[in-house]
């Protein structure tokens, strides 16, 4: 075995992949987010269908898909190594007491968070990306494909939106450990840097999930079937206006 792979397959080897690929995943969240954001335009979903077209033909964006793919399946590997190779090194009763005085709740979880947001992963590629690329969606006005039926449709089904919600609390909680953590592993963790790092590691934990979390509670509470604000919701959003014009 030679020192590359002795190394990369040690605890902190592995570490330092989780971080690495984590740190990456991390803006991938925020360009999804942004993008997603079109859902909630008056527009009867153009500009998200816009949006959704875009990134699923232009040639960079195909390619960076390959990174995407091979961040999320070194994040999960590693994961799972490291999970049971910390199961191994120690005894259960050490463990329990030891792990309850030295360790926040997230950091002792980050398997069981994970394992719902993989759950997630699974079905919501299957709903949304496995439509757009192997799917026939119904045209909208421009000629796109209408993924925006597609998530109005899902976001309408409670099933969907409690597993979407509880995952980006899963998400959220995650992110809230990791990443932090990840600037640990990497060495960046300087005491004059590392409160602010936290700080804005526990903003972006909390302003991530709960953005993604707003859009299923968003269609399912607001919206009818048809992605269009509900009668009375619409009359307090006009009234709304109004009166700060």
């Amino acid at each position: 075995m030679n020192w590359f792979t002795k190394t990369f397959t040690s605890s902190i080897g592995r570490k330092i992949i989780m971080s690495l690929t984590g740190l990456f995943l991390c803006t991938f969240l925020v360009v999804h987010l942004v993008g997603n954001l079109q859902l909630f335009k008056n527009d009867d979903g153009v500009a998200f269908n816009v949006y959704s077209h875009f990134m699923g033909h232009n040639p960079i964006i195909r390619t960076v898909e390959w990174g995407l793919v091979l961040g999320f399946g070194f994040h999960i590997y590693e994961a799972l190594m490291l999970t049971l190779r910390n199961k191994k090194a120690r005894t259960h009763g050490y463990a329990k007491w030891e792990a309850k005085q030295n360790s926040e709740w997230t950091s002792r979880n980050m398997g069981i968070l994970g394992s719902i947001i993989l759950v997630f992963l699974i079905v919501h590629l299957y709903n949304f990306f496995w439509r757009a690329r192997f799917g026939t969606p119904d045209p909208d006005i421009n000629h796109n494909d209408n993924l925006y039926k597609v998530v109005v449709t899902s976001f309408h089904q409670l099933w969907y939106v409690v597993l979407y919600v509880a995952a980006q609390a899963s998400l959220g909680y995650h992110l809230w450990h990791g990443f932090r953590s990840g600037f640990q592993t990497l060495g960046l963790n300087h005491r004059k840097y590392m409160p602010l790092i936290k700080n804005f590691g526990y903003a972006f934990a909390v302003v991530v999930s709960a953005g993604f979390a707003s859009m299923p509670l968003y269609f399912y509470f607001f919206t009818n079937e048809q992605g269009a604000l509900k009668d009375g919701v619409a009359l307090t959003v006009k009234h709304l206006t109004l009166a700060f014009n």
